[in-house]
C-alpha cells in the first residue's frame, strides 16, 4: 500500500525534472554575501548537460577576526519553477586560506583548510542575458586549520551574472 502512495510522488518529480528549461552555456558574475561577515566571489557557471552545470567561485571573506580566500566548486541540478524562475540544488567543496587578525596573547595565525558544501537556491533568468540568484550554501570544514575547519558555516548570497 505504501508503494502505491509513493508512485504518484515519483512521477511528479520526474515530470518536474523533464520540464526544466535549457540553461545558458556560460555565466560570469559576482556572488555577494556570507554569514560570517561580508564576502565577494567571482562566479563562473558552465553548462555540463541540459539540466546540469558546474559553478566555480573564487572569493574572499572579511570579518573583524579574520580574512579568508576560498575556491569553491559545486555541481548543480536545475529545475523550472514557473516561467523564467528556476530552482537548483547541488553538492561540492573547496579549499581556502585563512589569516586571523593579531590579538595579544593569542597564537591564532591562520592556515589552509578544505571544506565540503551543499547548495540550494532560486534564480530568475531575464529575457536579456542577465541572471539573478539567491542561494544558500552550507559548508563544513573537513581538514586543515583546526580552529577554522571544524566550523559549520551557513553561506547565504545574492548572485548577479552575465550569460553568454
Amino acid at each position: 500500500m505504501k508503494i502505491l502512495k509513493l508512485i504518484p510522488v515519483i512521477f511528479c518529480f520526474i515530470g518536474i525534472s523533464m520540464s526544466a528549461q535549457n540553461i545558458s552555456e556560460h555565466a560570469l558574475g559576482l556572488r555577494l554575501g556570507d554569514s560570517d561577515g561580508f564576502g565577494a566571489e567571482i562566479s563562473y557557471q558552465k553548462s555540463i548537460a541540459r539540466y546540469n552545470r558546474l559553478e566555480l567561485n573564487l572569493g574572499w571573506r572579511d570579518n573583524r577576526n579574520f580574512d579568508a580566500f576560498k575556491l569553491a566548486a559545486v555541481y548543480q541540478w536545475i529545475h523550472t519553477l514557473d516561467g523564467n524562475f528556476n530552482w537548483y540544488y547541488g553538492v561540492g567543496g573547496g579549499l581556502g586560506s585563512v589569516d586571523f587578525d593579531a590579538v595579544p596573547n593569542d597564537e591564532l595565525d591562520g592556515g589552509l583548510f578544505v571544506f565540503g558544501a551543499g547548495n540550494i537556491g532560486i534564480e530568475y533568468n531575464f529575457d536579456i542575458p542577465l541572471l539573478l540568484s539567491l542561494d544558500f550554501r552550507p559548508e563544513i570544514g573537513l581538514v586543515g586549520y583546526d580552529d577554522f575547519s571544524d566550523n559549520f558555516d551557513f553561506d547565504i548570497a545574492l548572485g548577479i551574472r552575465y550569460q553568454f
